[in-house]
């Protein structure tokens, strides 16, 4: 029995209705003489969450940070159980598989996987579905490869699904968990691979907005008068002369209207210095891949990237056009042989332009579009040899169609060919330019040139570009080098830098294809102007659609211009280079595409994203973030003040703990602030003892019967005894005198402290109880050995001498609050 595995039910049945009949309908397959058909709905199977790996991963810990698994777990989707049980007994009676998941990574990996998954060791085969029509579907199914030769694909797939898992699951919750600690209690950053560039691209575009400063500049252009005709050139200003800023443009005012005076005074003669006439071509614009479909659809319908695809899918479907999510805007050369049946159908689908345009069609031509090497699982977006009738599409759907199939027609249209002059005047010594051209052929362009103004209001062009436009496509009078023209008038034109525009979903869309234009690394600019961009065809426009309804984005106004959210500039700030710029995303893309030809290794790129996850786990531990919370912490500011319930009572704790170990009584619901302050006043500065804090001596307590304060003592003594040539390392040796223990367990011994200190006190009644110190350093024994030196960095600790490997150095006494480290000199700390 062959078995064919569809991606979805839409294309399973399609695919069943061009198998040999009758057909045979069962609960979640069909059976054709020629074999039976099943489906999947996506991704059937998903990656498991951390929690289970290990139960201890459902409480979010930065000490558990980062999550690497040491084998990836695959789990089946609750509301996909049903079918993958029927799915897994159609492959136990299979004697042959013929995977029929979309022509894509992700395509690919989704049928595999569940192969792979269940062990399959039956021969599989690959049918490529670019088409759902019956006669491409006919053609696909003569023509099935052996799934091995995509086993480069499914690795790809693969890598950015555990590369997406390891950035997500680990850098969402180290900086979800950074942003808690600076009070952001019910925040959750979610931080992505692609995400957090693309996001990051709004932002920056944001504040170069705001912090743009209009500049006021003055372009003058003179009228010449030619033996054939008269002419306008600019004035291009000596890049030595006084008035121009960095740019070259002259912005001032003075010397624009001297510079116009002179150039209107006598003597007019003028001189061609330089002419210039090349015949040049324009080639017919490549057919559609679903990314420049969606740009340019945006910008002539303002339709959402979404909608587009959504819309794609359905003319997909609807065996009208080709595969939507495809990256790829060439075609195959043994297509072209559908041509002239296409060409026939378009001319009849209802569409007036259309059909006005395929008359002059010559389907014999070639475009640079047919080109077999560039074309891997799929081609271009294209009408399909299935009639279409437009008047019986949606709205959405008649616009796409037009672009899709005027697209294709292109193609069949001669090149845009035409002559470009570039004259320059010498005149009083100064450089006149101008520019201008004379159409040979319009060839293609006779498609696009009857909705040219309207495309010039929808894109939005800028009127300087229009200005510039217009210049270069002026005709000028016929001329040779050295002949005389004369000055007849000037003008000046006062002109106003402009800020750049904001990005709209679909104008973002476009900066995520052409993300090298945003790469901070000049040297990675230049390697990635040819890469593929961030993210893939199909996930572009939900990465989008997530940070909108994710609220870290809105569209705003009748063009639905992107702007960032206060969460967005939380989430950009507080994120290192490494996340918010896309070079290294670009980079993992590029890789993703080369592992998908066979030119890396999963393993190896594997190894890159748990190194970078270690280090920007490792740098989430020193963010600082905005404190949010009307309790900010008094000692480290970084923080705020949480009510925490003991087993004594309620008190609170510092929100950036462990760096901040600061506490406080509870008075009617809120943090006694003003008693907390006037401790940490009275805290004694030239005595201290040589244990940290109280919570250090009050967890020590728990492993002998000793008094705290001397259990401790006797800990830095018998350490102390140590010769200097002894190998200890610097941070180690003030870990093991100082290191922080478990949160949980470090609170409990503070509380079973405090609680001591209530039983042994000497009150009677509430109104005597003292009011003990959050501080940890204030109750200790006064007898143990103190140093004089107070610490100059945080001047709450004492610093103390330490012999590491190095050597002997100081370290202060207030441990890991305070790092501070100052070198020995002669038995005493070198603070200068």
């Amino acid at each position: 029995m062959r078995l064919y595995i569809a991606e979805k039910p839409s294309v399973g049945r399609e695919l069943a209705k061009c198998l040999t009949g009758p057909i045979a309908r069962h609960d979640g397959y069909l059976v054709t003489k020629d074999g039976v058909v099943t489906w999947l709905f996506g991704h059937i199977l998903r990656q498991a969450e951390p929690e289970e790996y290990d139960p201890k991963y459902k409480r979010w810990r930065a000490d558990d940070l980062p999550i690497i698994p040491e084998h990836w777990k695959l789990f089946v989707a609750k509301d996909c159980e049903k079918q993958f049980a029927i799915v897994k007994s159609l492959i136990e009676k299979a004697d042959e598989i013929v995977h029929g998941g979309d022509p894509d990574r992700e395509g690919q990996l989704l049928v595999d996987e569940v192969l792979d998954y269940l062990g399959n060791k039956k021969p599989v085969r690959r049918i490529l579905l670019n088409a759902l029509d019956e006669k491409s579907i006919k053609k696909a199914n003569a023509s099935l490869r052996d799934n091995r030769d995509f086993f480069n694909l499914k690795q790809s797939a693969l890598a950015r699904a555990r590369a997406d898992w390891l950035i997500g699951m680990n850098l969402s919750r180290a900086y979800t968990l950074a942003a808690r600690r600076a009070g952001h209690e019910r925040l959750v950053l979610p931080i992505g691979r692609v995400k957090t560039p693309t996001l990051s691209l709004v932002v920056r575009r944001e504040r170069e907005i705001e912090n743009f400063k209009p500049v006021t500049y003055y372009l003058i252009r003179g009228t010449f008068q030619h033996a054939n005709g008269s002419f306008e050139a600019q004035w291009k200003p000596q890049d030595t002369m006084a008035g121009l800023d960095s740019e070259n443009r002259l912005v001032d005012k003075k010397i624009a209207d001297e510079k116009l005076a002179f150039f209107e005074a006598m003597p007019h003669d003028a001189v061609i210095s330089s002419y210039r006439k090349a015949k040049k071509q324009e080639p017919q614009p490549l057919p559609f891949s679903l990314s420049t479909l969606q740009v340019l659809a945006g910008k002539r319908f303002g339709y959402a990237p979404q909608l587009v695809l959504d819309t794609a899918q359905k003319l997909y479907e609807k065996k009208l056009t080709t595969y939507p999510r495809s990256d790829c805007e060439y075609l195959p050369t043994n297509q072209l042989g559908d041509a002239g049946t296409i060409l026939a159908h378009l001319a009849k689908a209802g569409d007036a332009q259309i059909a006005a345009w395929v008359p002059s069609a010559n389907p014999k031509q070639k475009s640079r579009a047919w080109n077999d090497k560039k074309i891997s699982a799929h081609h271009a977006i294209i009408p399909t040899t299935v009639q279409a009738d437009v008047t019986k599409m949606t709205q959405e759907e008649r616009n796409l169609y037009h672009l899709i199939a005027r697209g294709y027609l292109a193609q069949f249209y001669p090149v845009h060919t035409y002559d470009q002059t570039k004259v320059e005047v010498s005149y009083k010594e100064e450089t006149f330019t101008a520019s201008g051209r004379t159409e040979r052929d319009l060839g293609w362009k006779v498609m696009y040139q009857s909705q040219k103004k309207k495309q010039e209001t929808d894109e939005g062009d800028d009127r300087e570009d229009k200005d510039e436009k217009e210049e270069n496509a002026k005709t000028l009078p016929a001329m040779k080098k050295k002949d005389a023209v004369a000055w007849q008038r000037g003008r000046m034109l006062e002109k106003m830098t402009k800020p750049p525009t904001r990005f709209t979903a679909s104008t973002l869309l476009a900066g995520m294809k052409e993300i090298h234009k945003y790469v901070k690394n000049p040297e990675a600019k230049k390697q990635l102007k040819d890469v593929y961009g961030i993210g893939t065809e199909a996930t572009r426009a939900t990465i989008i659609d997530d940070l909108i309804r994710r609220k870290f984005m809105k569209a705003e106004g009748k063009k639905k211009y992107l702007v960032p959210t206060p969460a967005a500039y939380l989430l950009v700030d507080a994120l290192p280079d490494e996340l918010t710029y896309p070079d290294s995303t670009a980079i993992w893309e590029d890789k993703l595409h080369s592992m998908s030809e066979g030119g890396e290794s999963l393993a190896d790129f594997l190894q890159g994203q748990i190194a970078f996850t270690r280090k920007l786990c490792a740098k989430a531990g020193d963010v600082h973030m905005e404190v949010k919370g009307e309790n900010v912490c008094p000692r480290c500011h970084q923080g705020v003040l949480t009510k925490r319930k003991g087993k004594n009572g309620v008190f609170w704790g510092c929100s950036n703990y462990p760096k901040c170990r600061m506490t406080c009584n509870d008075k009617e619901g809120k943090p006694d602030l003003e008693d907390a302050k006037a401790r940490l006043a009275r805290r004694p500065r030239r005595e201290a003892p040589a244990a940290v804090s109280a919570t250090a001596m009050a967890w020590q307590s728990r492993q002998s019967d000793a008094p705290a304060a001397s259990q401790s003592y006797r800990s830095y003594s018998s350490y102390s005894s140590h010769s200097a040539s002894e190998p200890y390392d610097d941070i180690a040796a003030l870990n093991a005198l100082f290191s922080p223990d478990d949160y949980a367990a470090r609170m409990e011994a503070d509380e079973k402290s405090y609680a001591a200190q209530q039983k042994d006190a000497s009150w009677q009644s509430w109104a005597d109880k003292p009011k003990y110190s959050a501080s940890p350093m204030e109750h200790m024994e006064k007898d143990v050995a103190s140093s004089s030196f107070l610490c100059p960095r945080c001047r709450e600790g004492h610093l103390r001498s330490i012999h590491g490997k190095n050597g002997v150095f100081w370290g202060c006494s207030n441990y890991p609050r305070c790092t501070a480290t100052f070198d020995d000199d002669h038995g005493k700390p070198l603070l200068k």
